[in-house]
């Protein structure tokens, strides 16, 4: 839970943070124009990781297979717009 989704704009880091984690209902209310990543990573052990000398890897302390993955969000007046789809991945789910 170190790392999460972040706001793009005119900078590539902005606010606000979007956490892959919470309860439904609380936390900030999305609104038509907001562009924002989400950022995951998925571990197959536990959540706690170590980020290794090189000052950029970042692995599991318990060793276990892990990935992560980015896509950029965009929120319209209908729903969203995941910004980042290659030609030939699966659409998004509806809402």
């Amino acid at each position: 839970r170190e790392f999460c989704g972040h706001g793009i704009g005119q900078r590539f880091h902005e606010e606000p943070q979007v956490l892959h984690y919470g309860r439904p209902k609380t936390g900030l209310k999305l609104e038509a124009g907001m562009t924002f990543t989400i950022e995951p990573m998925i571990n197959a052990g536990k959540a706690a990781i170590k980020q290794l000398g090189d000052g950029w890897t970042v692995v599991t302390k318990d060793h276990s297979l892990s990935a992560q993955y980015e896509h950029t969000i965009l929120v319209t007046g209908a729903g969203f717009e995941v910004l980042t789809v290659s030609d030939g991945c699966p659409p998004p789910p509806p809402l």
